[in-house]
């Protein structure tokens, strides 16, 4: 940590609380940062940081926080083997930073508001893009691989997915023709990755139609149809949702999109219709739909859509 201490946005963003959370330890419990220059903020020291990060071990184990701030504050006391935050079903996220640290801590807790906050703060700092690949994506695979191991975590990932929606949806959308239009194949549930892109090509001033998740194969023909989008793109996780009937039939929309991607590990990539593109990353993604996307921030014409 740098000598001037960690300022409690920093802090947040390291353990995975709110900023709210904090300042009511520090207000009510007399757990915050000591270091004080003059016309700044107060500061985390690295002794502030440790009592703080035995704060968060213990409420995290249910224990309220009146008892708790007693405990850190009780001379002696120390983290011990069995305070541990997460234990054996903690996320494991390998070389992700100090913010998906954070993050996934939030996300054990079953914090929402953290995470919440955490996230907002982050598109608002970093944009979508990066948000969704140094942040949301880590703890998400993370979440993935202990579920495989373990069969646990689903309200861990149902309660992260909720908050990413959450928050990508509070991303301004602009007004304007909605040139791409993006959903999940048939039966696909997962959506929070169309649900990034469309935040990221709103973040860039492109409107956009987000059909969500498990989108009949004929209900996403009536709406290419009826609304002439520039870019389709489908969405598709899992290998018995990807279909390449359902791509096959909106090659045959007139007219046909200049544009149209399947995305997802859904897709094997074998049988796709001629032209149909395959972006691998949300980088790739809006690579590729940015082109057709229209004028950023164009105005909504009278009786268009």
């Amino acid at each position: 940590m740098s000598t001037e201490g960690l300022t409690a946005g920093e802090v947040a963003r390291r353990f995975g609380i709110a900023v709210t959370t904090l300042r009511s330890w520090h207000q009510r419990y007399g757990i915050g940062p000591s270091q004080h220059i003059p016309g700044r903020h107060r500061r985390y020291t690295d002794a502030d940081l440790a009592r703080l990060q035995l704060m968060h071990q213990l409420t995290g184990q249910g224990i309220p926080a009146a008892e708790a701030a007693r405990m850190v504050r009780r001379p002696g006391m120390s983290r011990t083997d069995t305070a541990r935050h997460g234990g054996g079903h903690a996320i494991p996220l390998g070389r992700a930073g100090t913010a998906a640290r954070g993050l996934a801590r939030a996300a054990m807790r079953l914090d929402a508001t953290s995470m919440v906050d955490l996230l907002t703060m982050s598109v608002r700092d970093h944009g979508v893009v990066e948000t969704w690949n140094d942040l949301i994506y880590p703890v998400l695979v993370g979440i993935g691989e202990r579920h495989a191991a373990t069969s646990r975590l689903v309200e861990v990932e149902h309660l992260l997915s909720s908050s990413v929606s959450q928050v990508f949806s509070g991303v301004r959308r602009p007004g304007g023709p909605a040139r791409v239009l993006l959903a999940c194949a048939d039966e696909e549930q997962h959506s929070l990755p169309i649900e990034a892109l469309a935040a990221a090509l709103s973040e860039r001033g492109h409107s956009v139609r987000l059909l969500g998740a498990r989108v009949p194969p004929a209900a996403l023909r009536d709406a290419v149809r009826r609304t002439g989008p520039q870019a389709v793109l489908v969405w598709s996780q899992l290998p018995g949702t990807g279909d390449v009937e359902q791509l096959a039939a909106l090659s045959g929309v007139r007219p046909r999109p200049a544009v149209l991607a399947a995305a997802g590990p859904g897709w094997s990539g074998e049988g796709l219709p001629d032209g149909v593109e395959r972006p691998t990353s949300l980088d790739a993604a809006l690579a590729l739909l940015l082109p057709v996307a229209g004028a950023p921030g164009e105005p909504r014409r009278h009786g268009g859509t």
